[in-house]
Formats: structure tokens, sequence, C-alpha cells
């Protein structure tokens, strides 16, 4: 796993050289499309989240994530006309995504598919358009190499889709992810404050929610914390009661944007509460108002998402081995994973 994380920037750079080219193939696929249905599983449905998020913030279109299970369990049609679904799957091969996309195409959605596993895997084979990232074998089980460049490629559909956004921002994440792998910050304050804890809140907002629910997702893979995933919007709702000096707060944010002035005011909140508030991101304003914090990349908010995990990659790899467990093959895990056997 630590490995593979530190191979993050060269497979962003190569996804990115393989796939902006691609853009005007995004471009007229879309043209016929006016919203989009996302269809993933897991660490997928997460850069799936990310991806409705930077759509409807920049791109101006609806977004939506899928119900697998309508089309393979419920084998229910939908109209689909005028739909654009995206499948993610890193392998390509479950077959849940892969019935899934070709039961959105039978009910008239345009289709397209990211995945790590090749134009020759199945998902690709289904696809009207296919962008292929180019992170190699992943054998860690826990995803981070693929799920970067799965946002990587969110990120090239965006700007497919007429994103007001700059390119030149994109280019700019390999070197910002390498930065935060060479310094991620105080990364042994975090492990020995998660270390005896049974469970952790993990919170951001917009853009930055794809985040918080990842690492979350990766803090129960690997570290088998009971570590819930929220919006600060719907942790302020009264999940927050459950934040307390035995269930501290991981709050992640981006350096700029709408979201960070709230995920400061909920650091300050829960300190205030006498709980651990870890800040991931959000400048030295959230530092500040923070027990402890990771860095976050120096990036605009719409493409800091690919930087922003990274830091909750590297911790979540320690603090497995902190607690004695093997970071690269969870219990009860595979690389890849068929919803109904």
């Amino acid at each position: 796993m630590r490995s593979e994380i530190a191979e993050q920037p060269a497979a962003l750079r190569a996804t990115l050289d393989a796939l902006l080219p691609r853009i005007p193939e995004v471009t007229s696929l879309a043209g016929q499309t006016r919203h989009l249905l996302f269809i993933a599983r897991g660490t997928s449905d997460n850069a799936a989240i990310y991806g409705r998020y930077l759509i409807e913030s920049h791109a101006g279109r609806m977004a939506a994530l899928a119900a697998p299970s309508i089309a393979t369990t419920y084998r229910r049609r939908i109209d689909l006309d005028g739909v654009l679904a995206v499948a993610v799957s890193q392998s390509g091969r479950t077959e849940e995504i892969v019935e899934t996309l070709d039961w959105a195409r039978d009910c008239g959605a345009k289709t397209v598919a990211i995945t790590n596993g090749g134009e020759q895997s199945p998902l690709a084979q289904a696809a009207d358009l296919a962008l292929c990232t180019v992170a190699g074998e992943e054998k860690a089980v826990p995803a981070t190499k693929t799920y970067t460049t799965q946002l990587a490629a969110m990120a090239v559909l965006a700007l497919g889709l007429g994103a007001d956004v700059h390119k030149d921002d994109l280019r700019k994440a390999p070197d910002a992810v390498q930065k935060l792998i060479e310094d991620p910050g105080d990364i042994d304050a975090l492990v020995e404050g998660l270390a005896d804890k049974p469970g952790v809140v993990v919170s951001g907002r917009g853009l930055a929610f794809s985040t918080a629910l990842e690492l979350a997702l990766k803090l129960k893979e690997a570290c088998y914390l009971h570590a819930m995933g929220l919006s600060y919007a719907d942790l302020l709702h009264g999940p927050i009661a459950v934040v307390d000096a035995d269930t501290p707060a991981i709050l992640v944010a981006a350096g700029e944007g709408p979201t960070l002035p709230g995920t400061i005011a909920l650091a300050e909140r829960v300190t205030g509460a006498g709980a651990a508030a870890y800040g991931v991101g959000g400048g030295h304003a959230l530092a500040s108002a923070s027990t402890a914090s990771l860095n976050g990349p120096d990036l605009p908010e719409w493409v800091a998402p690919l930087g922003l995990i990274v830091p909750g990659q590297l911790l979540t790899e320690a603090l497995a081995r902190r607690l004695g467990y093997d970071p690269d093959a969870p219990r009860g895990l595979n690389k890849v994973t068929q919803t109904d056997e």
C-alpha cells in the first residue's frame, strides 16, 4: 500500500496524458445528453460522488448516483433518454456494474466507462466511450492509485462537459500529490490520537465530501475502525452527538471554497466540546482550529480532492501498522468484489 501511494504522481501524469486528448470525444458524446447517471460501488462510488459535485457545481448539469439493484435485482426499465450513464470500476470486471451499464444503454442512455482494467475489460467493451486510467497493477486491496486516477478521469469528463475550470489546474495535481507524500503533516499525532479509539467521524462537504467518504472507507477496511463518513451538514443534524472524547472527528476541506468556513466552525465546535478534531487540508485556518492536522494540496477547490485523500491514505497505512494489521490484505476483502456471487 505504501509503495502504491508513492506511485500516484506518475500514475496521474500517465492518466492525464492518456485522457486529456480525449476531451473532444467526451464533448461529442455528451452533446446528445442532458443529465448524468453514475454507476459504481465502494471506492469507485466515492469517485463518482466527486464527479457528481464537480459536474453540478462547474458544468451546470444534473447528476445522480444509480441504484444498481433497480437493474440487476428488481429488473425495472426506466426511461434514460437524454442521459449519459457513467460506470466506474477499478477492474472493469465487476459483473453488477457491467450489467447495469448494459441496462442503461438498453433504457436509452449513452454510456461511458471509467476503469483501470483496460480497453479489453468487459466494462470498457460495454461502453460507447471508455476512459481507461493508467495506474498500472494495484496489488494492495485498499485502493489508492486507482482511486486518484479515477478522480483524474472525472475531471477530464467534467472538462468535456464544458466545466468552467482551467485545464492547467489539473496538470498541477501530480506535483501537489508528490509534495504531500513527502510532507503529509503530523501523521504521528493522528496515529496516536486514533490508536486507542473504537471509532471516528470523518466529515467534509461539497467537493471534499468524496474525500471524507473515501477516508472513512479506508479506515474501516484497513484499520477496522467504526468510521462514519458524513457531510458536515448531515453531521450537524444529529449525528454530532456521537463525537466525544472517545470518538474524535476528522474534518476535510480544500484550502479555499465556500465550504471552508463551515468546516473551521465545526472544528471549533468539536474542540470546544472537549473532543479532538483532526484537520485534513483547509490551510492554516483549519489547522489552527484543530487538535492536530495533515496538510492539503496547493490546488484550487475543484481539483483539490486528487490531493486531499493522499494524507488520509498515509494515515490509514500507518495506523494499520500501529495497530498490528496488514494494510495490504484486510480480512474478508478481495481486489474484485462481486455483489451477488
